[in-house]
């Protein structure tokens, strides 16, 4: 099993991870003015780092908050596009069900 990390509810930093099996692997950089296209390449990056490709993921697991409107917002709408192209769980739910973030 291999799961996709996204915690983007930090105003000064980025997380992303795999989860693969019981072994968690983490990348964290420091937050630009375009967090949505950081938060993708850092995905890709830790995507291609562990030769993982995005249809081998079999969840999502994301931090829903509290943090920052704007955070969260990125990671959800992130999540929820991979969640619904590759029809896979976000944080244990079934596929298609709304995940709300909860705001600082």
């Amino acid at each position: 099993m291999i799961t996709l990390i996204i915690d983007t509810a930090d105003n000064k930093k980025n997380t992303v991870g795999l989860k693969i099996d019981d072994k968690e692997c983490l990348l964290t950089e420091d937050i630009p003015a375009n967090r949505e296209q950081i938060i993708l390449s850092m995905i890709d990056k830790i995507l291609k780092k562990h030769k993982v490709e995005a249809k081998d993921l079999s969840a999502i697991q994301i931090n829903i908050g509290p943090g920052s409107y704007t955070g969260l917002r990125v990671g959800l709408a992130i999540a929820n596009a991979f969640s619904f192209v590759l029809k896979i769980p976000i944080n244990g739910k079934k596929i298609g069900e709304i995940i709300l973030p909860i705001y600082k």
